[in-house]
């Protein structure tokens, strides 16, 4: 056992003498310690509810013979820093999750890891730190928030976002802005559409780092404790049986994840994160795969930001086996090794549709079909960009660029009134360095659809999308401006041309004439964690990871990526141009 180094022999009583200060006995000592990494806070309903599901969580390692140690973390949330300059924290946060998690099991020599999450970047980050630590571990998702109520439909917090642009239009008024406000959020649970944190949460279900089941459990279903006493149990299960995360996060199960992400059009994020967790892995898969299995896999569920369900209906539907079900039946997966020693296609072999369902749809009878997403090149991103196509059937746009340094001036001019039909709004400095940390831009998003203009303008940034977000919109546009890409040299009135056939985001602008007249901006922060984070940073089309050593290091002078990348680099820039 990796804990005997701390607990095992004479000169070690010291540490023993601290554990048994904590109320743990000699027998207690002596069991495989298994750390149980929560991430409660009291600040969002996403993961208000785990303090109290760790309870027959713990419960259940010790019936299976481990002793738990619980830990906690950080967590940004991205509801409510959305729109502010603390989303610049949310990406970043991504990051510390993992390492704090890696130095919590690695600093106390712990046998084995169960890793509590809720809102969205405590998914991704419990998957890197997994991967990192190569040992027993597994993820349990909180689960959805319930639908809230207004005059009868069923809303969420995607419908708040978009009240306020329909308030700012004339559309709807204040009082009911407040109603909308005041229903949204009935109690614990993460956003309830097919956002991040719903999302992510199918994906470490395919990876084979969550049971088969065991997310889909709403919040406050009275199932989920059992869930969490199941992950307990099967923690202790991979211990004895030897098995490690990087046992389970293969390119197999990495493309399984990023065939579900597309066929349930979820949310563009998965991406990035996706990315993260191969690379902790060590495993090769890397941007392109996500649009060759868009183009291949139909979006085969109704669910929001684009449809017309949510978390809790897909659960009472038939949950994630449905949807993998139809997938595997149509050859889009690959059978792979999951937490609970079963194989993936076995876990899900005896799922049955509810009757009646309307959330999910056979392959050969879907509601889009392409997938969600797409990765587009070209001379205005010549590191790749990735398209979402949720809630829209758009496939071309061309039209004057609108351009804003920042989301904030972008956010100004929707609410004034200044964005027209045909404009493509263009945000830059918002990438990973130059924001720092990627900011979403469903304040933005989301105006544009209160205000009715969803289907006739785009958006295209060197920042990210929330999950909630639909429309013709391009994110993690790279190289990013902070760099020197592409996006800094466009101007005003520019042409920009978006096509997802031909896999191109361009415009015919003389962008190079403007290069010797640019000057990269001085770093948004100069000290502590933000400083870090600029100077650590990769390319959102590696991830945006802060891992070391680097496959892809850049060279922030070019925007190039070095070595082995350099090639294609070259190639895909003058393809584009």
């Amino acid at each position: 056992m990796h804990s005997d180094r701390m607990k095992k022999g004479m000169h070690r009583a010291p540490a023993r003498a601290m554990l048994k200060a904590t109320g743990l006995s000699d027998e207690d000592i002596a069991r495989p310690l298994v750390a149980v990494v929560n991430t409660w806070s009291e600040v969002t309903p996403c993961n208000l509810h785990l303090r109290e599901l760790a309870v027959p969580l713990k419960d259940g390692v010790r019936a299976a013979g481990g002793t738990p140690i619980e830990f906690n973390t950080i967590l940004v949330t991205d509801g409510i820093a959305m729109g502010s300059e603390g989303m610049q924290a949310s990406l970043m946060s991504r990051e510390t999750i993992a390492d704090s998690i890696e130095l919590a099991v690695r600093g106390h020599c712990l046998d084995a890891v169960v890793i509590l999450v809720g809102c969205d970047k405590t998914l991704p980050a419990a998957a890197m730190a997994l991967a990192r630590l190569d040992r027993p571990g597994l993820v349990l998702y909180g689960g959805s928030i319930m639908p809230g109520r207004h005059h009868e439909l069923a809303i969420t917090i995607q419908d708040v976002f978009e009240a306020v642009g329909a308030c700012a239009a004339g559309r709807m008024d204040e009082a009911e802005l407040g109603e909308i406000e005041n229903s949204a959020c009935p109690g614990a649970g993460a956003c309830g559409g097919q956002f991040t944190a719903n999302t992510m949460a199918q994906a470490l279900t395919v990876l084979g780092l969550s049971p088969m089941g065991a997310n889909d459990v709403p919040a406050v279903h009275p199932d989920k404790p059992e869930q969490a006493r199941r992950c307990g149990e099967l923690v202790m299960e991979m211990f004895r049986r030897g098995d490690s995360a990087r046992d389970l996060i293969t390119t197999d199960s990495l493309r399984n994840a990023a065939t579900v992400v597309t066929a349930t059009a979820g949310s563009t994020n998965a991406i990035l994160h996706l990315l993260a967790i191969a690379r902790e892995a060590g495993q090769p898969f890397d941007i392109d795969e996500f649009d060759r299995i868009a183009r291949e896999t139909p979006v085969i569920t109704d669910l929001k930001p684009g449809g017309r369900f949510m978390a809790p209906d897909l659960f009472a539907a038939g949950g994630t086996a449905l949807v993998l079900k139809e997938l595997a039946a149509a050859g889009k997966l690959s059978d792979t090794a999951t937490c609970t020693g079963q194989a993936l296609f076995a876990s899900f072999a005896d799922v049955q549709a509810s009757e009646n369902q309307q959330v999910v749809k056979p392959v050969a009878q879907p509601f889009k079909p392409r997938g969600g997403f797409g990765i587009l090149y070209g001379k205005l991103a010549p590191e790749g960009c990735v398209i979402k196509l949720a809630g829209h059937g758009r496939l071309q746009h061309s039209g004057p660029a609108r351009v804003f340094d920042g989301e904030d001036a972008a956010f100004e001019a929707v609410q004034a009134g200044r964005i027209n039909p045909g404009d493509v709004v263009v945000i830059r400095y918002e990438g990973p360095r130059g924001g720092p940390g990627m900011r979403e831009m469903l304040a933005v998003t989301a105006a544009l659809v209160g205000q009715g203009l969803s289907d006739s303008v785009a958006l295209v940034t060197d920042g990210r999308f929330s999950g909630a977000t639909y429309g013709f919109m391009i994110g993690h546009v790279s190289p990013e401006a902070a760099d020197g890409g592409p996006l800094a040299l466009l101007a005003e009135g520019d042409t920009v041309t978006i096509d997802v056939d031909a896999r191109t985001l361009s415009t015919d602008a003389d962008l190079e004439s403007r290069r010797r007249h640019w000057q990269p901006r001085p770093p948004a922060a100069t000290q502590g964690v933000y400083a870090r984070y600029i100077a650590q940073v990769s390319s959102a089309s590696t991830g945006a990871t802060t891992a070391f050593p680097f496959d892809q290091v850049r060279d922030k002078t070019t925007a190039k990526p070095a070595g082995k990348a350099a090639g294609e680099f070259a190639a895909k820039t003058l393809q584009g141009a």
